[in-house]
């Protein structure tokens, strides 16, 4: 957290009995050289960024004026009641179910690149891609990135043994290759495929055409940077049903995961037992099965949390090519930071007209900022005595940018504050161990919030919570579209009109359906494949 940030004291206070409101703004800032740079005054200014002064003093007054109240916004609850009647069954086995084949046709070797979420999806879809070639996959390796800069391998993450169990039935899986395979140079016998050699979004058929003569014929091939290179439709449905089994059920977080994870939500709530499907998924046999009574429930019912999903990081923010009211110091640092990060995207800016930040803002292809952010929750009746957890990197910008939301939300705390130096030491050095933890704080919410709808951990923690949620597990998405044109009459707008048009934005993201085609099932399953529907 950035120094002088007005943050909740360390660890051993009694949280408070508010409400807990837990941020979680993910994904470490992509370069050390930025960081280190010492000209810019934009990333590290004190004076406070504010883009919308007269809608921050009505929230302000607002929430001042509510302040003494009980909380009383809506929206910790499901909007749509029939969110409720989805349950989990990627598990169940069925008449059609594919199986193993008696007799493999080779090995898969895969190495997954990016971080905790990119790798998840890339695990489930090598899953899928042996099953289809009737292939025997080799546990996935984790490539090593100078952006995540972590050497975790599969074992580190997830729990090996039940990944093998949780599969056994479905796919053939080694742990490593046979030592005849393991000397051969897949690169000089055409066994190395790259994300050159499939599409994105890749059909069961170019596999079938692509790798599997391949795989025939050397008994082995190497998916290099394997990440999402199988499309969602048109797939078999077993296929289907196998993805979301991995995704939903064999993967489950290492066990040392599972207990720090467990002491973070613990610290937030203020009591050990698990509430749900979700707290037994993600925290295993480390919360208590034993229901709250009595006082107990009581202090469960006070220490409710919301988890936000924050995405306002310098490479995210220089990408998008819109202003966020830094003035003339902002766009030159985000334009030196094109150039030296994003080559080919500035030389295009120079050659073309670029569409213009206001219009940009207009379409909806801003990101949002912590004021945006901030807005948003108060527009929706979260009150100021909401206790926010902090979860990840600096925000572009660091304090200047974050006073806005600390002003409306004081209670600001990280993972540092709610767990020792000894007990986060073990996951220092592994980015994507931490971002377990923000996965498990995030989808153990009563509410998860996102100002980012792309994001793969927004998705992944959003359909984590709808297949094990039972309908009791909302999620806020913003329209970002929607947002920006109300936040345009910042100069107008009534408070009142205000809040209607935020919470009837929110609701309309909460609608209720079947996923649509070509549509994730990791963020998105509600369908056949993946959920049953009881009535």
């Amino acid at each position: 957290m950035d120094s002088g940030m007005k943050c909740h004291p360390k660890n051993g206070i009694q949280a408070p009995k508010y409400t807990i409101l837990y941020v979680a703004y993910l994904y470490p800032a992509r370069t050390t050289a930025y960081k280190e740079r010492t000209t810019a005054n934009v990333n590290e200014g004190k004076i406070p960024v504010q883009m919308y002064d007269r809608l921050m003093n009505l929230a302000s007054f607002t929430l001042a004026e509510k302040e003494f109240r009980e909380d009383s916004t809506k929206f910790w609850k499901e909007t749509y009641p029939e969110a409720s009647i989805w349950r989990p069954c990627a598990d169940r086995n069925s008449t059609t179910n594919l199986g193993k084949p008696k007799k493999s046709n080779g090995f898969i070797l895969v190495s997954a690149n990016g971080g905790l979420n990119q790798q998840r999806v890339a695990v489930c879809n090598a899953v899928a891609v042996a099953s289809l070639l009737n292939a025997t996959l080799v546990i996935p390796k984790f490539l090593y990135s100078n952006v995540w800069k972590d050497p975790s391998q599969f074992g580190d993450i997830y729990q090996l043994d039940h990944f093998t169990n949780n599969l056994k039935d479905d796919v053939n899986l080694v742990k490593e290759l046979p030592s005849n395979l393991k000397s051969l140079n897949f690169e000089a016998i055409g066994s190395l495929i790259t994300d050159a050699d499939i599409p994105k979004e890749a059909t069961p058929a170019d596999y079938v055409k692509t790798v599997l003569p391949l795989l025939l014929k050397n008994r082995v091939v190497h998916l290099l940077g394997f990440g999402n290179r199988l499309g969602f439709d048109p797939l078999p449905f077993e296929l289907q049903r196998l993805r979301c089994k991995c995704n939903f059920h064999a993967l489950k977080f290492a066990p040392e995961i599972e207990r720090v994870g467990s002491l973070l939500i613990k610290r937030i709530r203020k009591f050990d037992a698990a509430r749900n499907m979700l707290d037994k998924q993600l925290l295993g046999n480390f919360m208590s099965n034993t229901p709250l009574k009595g006082k107990d429930a009581a202090v469960g019912d006070q220490s409710k949390y919301l988890a936000l999903h924050l995405r306002f990081e310098v490479d995210m923010v220089a990408y998008s090519q819109c202003e966020f009211g830094g003035g003339e110091d902002e766009r030159e640092e985000l334009r030196v930071y094109r150039e030296s990060h994003f080559p080919l995207l500035a030389e295009r800016l120079e050659k073309s007209k670029p569409t213009s930040p206001t219009e940009l803002r207009r379409l909806g292809k801003c990101p949002l900022t912590p004021e945006e952010a901030a807005l948003v929750l108060a527009g929706l009746g979260f009150n100021r005595e909401t206790f926010i957890y902090l979860a990840g990197s600096r925000i572009y910008g660091g304090q200047s940018r974050m006073q806005t939301l600390s002003s409306l939300y004081p209670n600001l705390v990280t993972k540092e504050d709610l767990l020792t130096h000894s007990e986060l030491e073990p996951f220092r050095n592994f980015s994507s161990q931490l971002a377990a933890l923000d996965f498990i704080a995030c989808a153990t919410a009563d509410v998860f919030a996102m100002t980012d709808s792309g994001s793969q951990l927004s998705s992944l923690v959003s359909g984590f919570r709808t297949y094990y949620g039972g309908g009791h597990a909302p999620t806020l998405r913003p329209i970002k579209k929607r947002l920006a044109a109300i936040l345009l009459e910042n100069s107008t707008i009534a408070w009142d009109s205000f809040e209607e048009r935020i919470q009837k934005m929110i609701e309309e993201g909460q609608r209720v359906g079947v996923r649509g085609n070509k549509k994730s099932i990791y963020r998105q399953p509600r369908c056949p494949e993946c959920m049953c529907k009881y009535h």
